[in-house]
């Protein structure tokens, strides 16, 4: 498991502040959830993670507090901490909302999306492409990360934009099983493609209705990986 120090990069001599521990803590363990590092179900004891990553149990814990907060871990009555299992049901309420702020955001954005925006997207769905042919799943998440946050801002609406951001750990977890699946991720470039092109077009309606049947088209994938990562922790466990 990657120290803070190692995830910064930085001399030893560099003593971080406090709240930037917080902040490293959450990027390095949300991460490691996101891989599936840290499996749905598993416990994560402050002490242990204090060692593994180098840090004090203040930052831990601050950090698993506001995991708690983006629902990707589960704080538990007997005040235990568990990686929190992705349910199908969770998941379906989930893509309809997500997909409903997505769709309004690209109708919004194609209402004022400039010409060096939409030439900036176009790399970005370029990279995309290359690295689906690579195969690289991490940086192709990445990329497709950032063009759903351009067109997110885009759309220049903050509570909108507030909602978007407090969804999307729990989205990009979800979204990641679904890309482990050859064929989906196949889809799901396809699908990427006709979304770019509407808003190219600035076609707003077009690119809410194609943005929120990307999301509809994402969940049979989805809760196939999310049962099946569940089945085996309840094998292991």
């Amino acid at each position: 498991m990657e120290t803070i120090e190692e995830h910064q990069e930085m001399p030893t001599a560099s003593v971080p502040k406090k709240g930037e521990l917080h902040g490293k803590a959450v990027e390095v363990l949300r991460r490691m959830i996101m891989s599936g590092v840290l499996p749905p179900g598993q416990r994560l004891r402050e002490m242990q993670l204090s060692g593994e990553l180098g840090v004090s149990r203040t930052p831990i814990r601050e950090a698993l507090r506001t995991l708690a907060a983006e629902g990707l871990v589960d704080m538990l009555p007997n005040k235990s901490v568990v990686v929190a299992k992705l349910r199908a049901p969770d998941i379906v309420h989930l893509y309809h909302v997500f997909g409903a702020l997505e769709g309004l955001a690209g109708e919004l954005a194609c209402q004022r999306v400039t010409s060096d925006e939409i030439a900036e997207i176009g790399r970005l769905f370029s990279q995309m492409v290359d690295l689906h042919t690579k195969g690289d799943r991490e940086s192709y998440m990445a990329a497709n990360q950032q063009i759903h946050r351009r067109v997110v801002e885009i759309a220049a609406n903050p509570v909108l934009e507030s909602q978007w951001k407090t969804l999307l750990p729990r989205v990009e977890r979800a979204r990641a099983l679904a890309n482990l699946d050859t064929d989906r991720w196949s889809e799901a470039l396809f699908e990427h493609s006709k979304m770019f092109a509407a808003l190219a077009g600035r076609d707003g309606k077009l690119l809410s209705d194609l943005t929120r049947q990307h999301f509809l088209n994402g969940l049979p994938s989805t809760i196939a990986r999310a049962k099946q990562a569940d089945d085996q922790v309840s094998e292991e466990s």
